[in-house]
């Protein structure tokens, strides 16, 4: 799992990884910018006994100096531990942290500080995430031919109410699931439905997104609100302008939601996009459906054999 440096909410790579032979490149880079931090705090006037290993001098790493050593330790930590374990394939699924669980009591599956719950109509998109996670799963499983190989695993945002529910319905299939939590003023916790080592934590959204993206073969998006679209059309973005190279699949699931909240058919109409830019992603409203296109998608990531 994943530890806190120190009580900085910035600083969101284990000491012990900081200390390792993978590590040695943010080591190396901490020790670059280090003179330049203890020279910026003596124009100030202030007294800085230096550390002899930069990546464990907590102030360093959290100033304006410190910023790209503790950027690539992001980046890699996740990187070097979903590598370690034979991650090659995921399914992101994605959508908003306000969407309680079907009958959750008052002040469940929502952030601390982040508003209010959504309405109990969208709760029945909670159960259908869940679902959906728990049928690609089983499925990824089963074509992992058993001893707990799973070619294809579920990622999230590590957090609430259709993230929950995504890890919680891997969990429930037997296999294991990602999340990548963000820190935020209200401290978003993560849910109790990740695979404890594969509870990631970032600070920054940008190296969050790169491990969204960078493994993924399909992506679910579920209503959400601007996390969600932000997300989403990041993706859309990079598909469209073929920075995503790879045969992927983008999945809107709720086709009354997606269908009111964003006029595709106005884009085009006024020539925002094209109508060829629509077909990079399928509006669903059914779970089974929804399981048929994706695991038809990823079959040819399989290995043959499979």
């Amino acid at each position: 799992m994943t530890l806190m440096f120190h009580e900085s909410p910035e600083l969101t790579v284990a000491t012990d990884f900081l200390l390792s032979p993978e590590a040695e490149p943010i080591r190396r880079m901490a020790e670059s910018l280090y003179p330049t931090y203890l020279l910026a705090q003596r124009k100030r006037g202030r007294h800085v006994q230096p550390q002899p290993i930069p990546v464990l001098d907590e102030d360093f790493m959290t100033s304006a100096q410190g910023r790209w050593a503790r950027i690539l330790a992001e980046v890699t930590y996740s990187e070097s531990t979903l590598r370690r374990e034979g991650i090659d394939h995921t399914v992101v699924f994605f959508g908003s942290a306000r969407i309680r669980a079907p009958g959750a009591p008052e002040g469940s599956g929502t952030s601390a500080g982040d508003g209010p719950a959504a309405t109990p109509a969208m709760a029945r998109f909670y159960d259908s995430c869940r679902e959906l996670a728990k049928k690609l799963t089983a499925w990824s499983l089963e074509m992992g031919g058993g001893h707990g190989v799973q070619p294809f695993i579920v990622v999230t945002g590590g957090g609430p109410g259709i993230m929950e529910a995504g890890n919680r319905g891997a969990r429930e299939a037997g296999g294991k699931t990602i999340g990548l939590n963000i820190t935020l003023p209200h401290e978003q916790q993560p849910n109790a439905y990740i695979t404890p080592e594969f509870n990631f934590h970032f600070h920054f959204f940008f190296t969050r997104k790169f491990h969204f993206s960078y493994r993924a073969k399909a992506l679910v998006a579920f209503p959400g609100g601007f996390g969600t679209f932000d997300e989403l059309f990041e993706i859309l973005t990079l598909v469209q302008t073929r920075k995503i190279t790879k045969p992927f699949l983008l999945v809107l699931f709720g086709k009354e939601f997606w269908n009111r909240v964003v006029n595709f058919d106005y884009l085009v109409e006024t020539g925002m996009v094209s109508k060829e830019d629509l077909r990079h992603f399928r509006v669903i409203d059914d779970v089974e459906e929804a399981f048929q296109i994706i695991t038809q998608h990823l079959k040819r990531f399989l290995k043959p054999g499979s």
